[in-house]
């Protein structure tokens, strides 16, 4: 298994494919805010306290207020109330809390209006980001991620990762967190801490622990609401979370962002900064790794797979729908067997789909009918084995006796909505087409003009593949009589991402040429 990021820089923001063995699994867009990400830390001001719902809504800057339950107030909520308004009031001038006095922790069937009050200043991280109508869901339970572990203020425990699976490395990490554990702060040791060096653990402490002296330094000066610390962007976060021995390449389009994450990738992996690589092409680097093409495919209203089935999936505000169809599929091994193996096919894709969607909340899905309950057995095994790289939390129920598995995933961001649906480019969507045969004359036109009355040296004409087909076709082809007829050659180049008639010059720069 080999993983592969491909960053595309665009107006407005920066677009992530993550490819594993050349499939899309991932797609995030980093838009140029960054405001009420996951992991921001903002400090907030009560606006009401909601005793039926035993939670608050917080003012944090956005919109609509941030919903905070009390439950997500965290046991050492009180402690660090004390250090918000401490540090609010000149009492905490330093970040670290080695002569810091605890509070008691709060109760877990407390009541919220005992421990919070309208206007009351507060310290709050970003849970759930706004989704819909919906304003950000908080936690006042701050965690710093860092690249081995996560940083827990006010806590004296040590967690290990229950992945990490030998007794004898558990006890290691143990050993060495109490030795090097500043005094009130906790630690969650990561999977990917297993068998690293002291020295690499040790600077991602320290690393975390200048994090949280930034926070204190903003704090200091902050009135709400505020935002007091910031989570990385998303492309640091991916590299922070699953850069290992299984990523092969991360491939960039613009050079000042490569620059950029070779100082990250250097800080937090030295030696693994040669997977880099800039990419320099003339397609869009999207188009060059297949990614638009797979983006119109599992983005659609139906998915097709690949023996011929299909799934339909439909979204509701409730939940999520996924229908499985066996289309044109064809076996001679009996229906109960093209059943399974249909099903299993269509497991292996919605696993993908949820996580390239990142789709949450509930999501019903409709398997083809099997008689057989051993056959249920293994789809059910199947999917739970599929679903297993997903890093969002999430459980599955076995399959009900009317054949249908329900899954409840985690939602802790929009769901990724591209829209596949194209607008018919010759009649705009009135449905009356007029001369599109003529097309093809209209690109030759442009052609002539460019090549004869500009004189154009280098040209490159950007279509939809289709066109692409129709002008290199034949042994004499369109673009060998442009080529005789202007002793020039021009490169036809197909592009999936545009329209059927959709087309574009280019320069020798790649540059747009203006008609």
């Amino acid at each position: 298994m080999s993983l592969e990021l491909v960053v595309d820089t665009r107006d407005g923001g920066v677009w992530l494919a993550l490819l594993r063995d050349g499939k899309l699994i991932e797609l995030h867009q980093e838009q140029g805010s960054t405001d009420f990400a996951v992991g921001d830390i903002y400090l907030g001001k009560v606006r009401k306290v909601v005793p039926s719902l035993n939670a608050a809504f917080v003012d944090v800057g956005y919109e609509k207020d941030a919903f905070l339950h009390y439950l997500d107030l965290g046991p050492q909520f009180q402690s660090l109330n004390k250090f918000t308004k401490d540090t609010l009031q000149g009492k905490q001038n330093v970040s670290d809390l080695l002569y810091f006095k605890s509070e008691k922790d709060i109760p877990k069937d407390g009541k919220i209006t005992e421990i919070l009050s309208t206007t009351s200043p507060i310290l709050v991280q970003v849970a759930k980001e706004p989704i819909s109508s919906k304003g950000p869901r908080l936690s006042a339970e701050l965690t710093l991620a860092g690249r081995y572990l996560v940083l827990v203020p006010f806590s004296e425990k040590v967690s290990i990762s229950q992945k990490i699976k030998s007794q004898e490395e558990r006890d290691r990490l143990r050993r060495l967190m109490d030795d090097i554990r500043p005094k009130n702060f906790g630690v969650i040791i990561r999977t990917v801490a297993e068998n690293k060096k002291v020295e690499a653990i040790d600077q991602d402490l320290r690393n975390l622990m200048e994090k949280w002296k930034t926070m204190h330094a903003n704090l200091k000066q902050a009135t709400p609401p505020r935002r007091v610390l910031g989570e990385i962007d998303k492309t640091s976060s991916i590299l922070r979370d699953l850069l290992n021995a299984d990523f092969s390449n991360i491939h960039v389009s613009d050079e000042k962002l490569m620059g950029e994450l070779k100082d990250y990738i250097s800080g937090i992996a030295p030696g693994r900064e040669k997977i880099l690589k800039l990419y320099d092409g003339k397609l869009n680097i999207f188009e060059r790794f297949g990614i638009n093409k797979q983006i119109k495919t599992m983005f659609g209203k139906k998915v097709p797979l690949p023996s011929g089935g299909y799934l339909i999936i439909e979204h509701t505000e409730a939940m999520h729908v996924v229908d499985v169809n066996s289309g044109n599929r064809k076996g001679a091994d009996g229906q109960e067997s093209n059943a399974l193996a249909t099903n299993v096919e269509a497991a292996e894709e919605i696993a993908r789909v949820l996580q390239l969607r990142d789709m949450g909340g509930i999501v019903c899905i409709d398997f083809i009918d099997m008689h057989d309950k051993e056959n249920n057995k293994d789809l059910f095994e199947k999917l739970k084995e599929f679903m297993r790289s997903d890093r969002a939390k999430h459980n599955i129920l076995p399959p009900s006796k009317f054949g249908v598995v329900e899954i409840t995933r985690q939602r802790v961001r929009p769901e990724t909505d591209i829209n596949t649906s194209e607008t018919c480019p010759t009649c705009k969507g009135t449905g009356e087409v007029q001369a599109s045969i003529l097309f093809a004359e209209e690109i030759e036109m442009n052609l002539n003009f460019l090549l004869s009355d500009k004189k154009e040296k280098k040209i490159s004409l950007l279509v939809h593949p289709y066109l692409e087909a129709y002008f290199k076709k034949g042994f004499i082809s369109k673009q060998w009589k442009w080529f005789l007829k202007y002793k020039k050659w021009v490169d036809v180049r197909g592009v999936t991402s545009q329209h059927l008639l959709e087309y574009s010059f280019r320069d020798k720069d790649n540059n747009e040429i203006a008609l």
